[in-house]
């Protein structure tokens, strides 16, 4: 049971590589709006997602019926793109401390479920010493990115380029601050994936045929 971790500047395809790997491989694609996906799906209430105020075991309990579905997961547009901590809507209401351990044991319990894309969320640092984890960095021009945001969403040129730049910039930040690693260290990455220079499908195919060289996990 391995897993992916992504790492992508905004802009670059890095979200449709994952989703794609996901569909080649079965695996689950684990982003910030993966709980509250198969919360509201499942029904659930919003204190059924996480209480803050309960043992962190609360939190392992809900994880493991979460991996557990076989429902089709789906994002919520309520969720903020790329915002620091906000992994779900609740984790908001915590502070930076808790909001950043939180992360790592949703991050960690994954892991442990194996068989899972992590997209962000610094699954790069967190899971840097797993020799079942294949950490990827996807990249590309900035010219090519803005391009490719102008063609899919409400921007125009300069709107895109300005977001390109902001959503890089928080995630370097954030990856800086709270585990003081450079978000572009090469070092970091198993795989570096360029999409100026290949499609989706080439650099989901790579990664899917790199993940078949990792070791297996001891449980298996």
């Amino acid at each position: 049971m391995a897993v992916i971790t992504i790492s992508r500047r905004f802009g670059s395809g890095g979200d449709e590589i994952a989703d794609r790997v996901c569909g080649l491989l079965g695996y689950r694609y684990f982003d910030k709006a993966l709980m509250a996906g198969v919360a509201t799906e499942m029904g659930l209430a919003a204190a059924d997602i996480v209480d803050l105020s309960e043992d962190i075991h609360e939190i392992r309990g809900f994880l493991k019926r979460l991996f557990s579905t076989s429902r089709k997961i789906t994002q919520l547009e309520a969720i903020p793109e790329d915002r620091p901590g906000s992994v779900i809507q609740v984790v908001n209401k915590l502070d930076e401390g808790q909001s950043i351990a939180l992360i790592q044991t949703i991050v960690q319990v994954a892991h442990n479920e194996g068989n899972v894309v992590i997209v962000g969320r610094g699954g790069q640092a967190i899971l840097k010493d797993k020799p079942d984890v294949l950490h990827v960095r996807v990249e590309a021009p900035l010219d090519h990115r803005v391009q490719r945001l102008a063609g899919r969403a409400n921007y125009n040129l300069g709107g895109a380029q300005d977001a390109a730049i902001k959503h890089d910039r928080a995630s370097a930040d954030y990856l800086k601050r709270f585990y003081h690693i450079e978000w572009s260290d090469p070092l970091l990455y198993d795989l570096v994936l360029n999409t100026g220079r290949m499609t989706i499908e080439a650099a989901a195919q790579l990664i899917v045929r790199a993940v078949s060289f990792l070791p297996k996990a001891e449980s298996e």
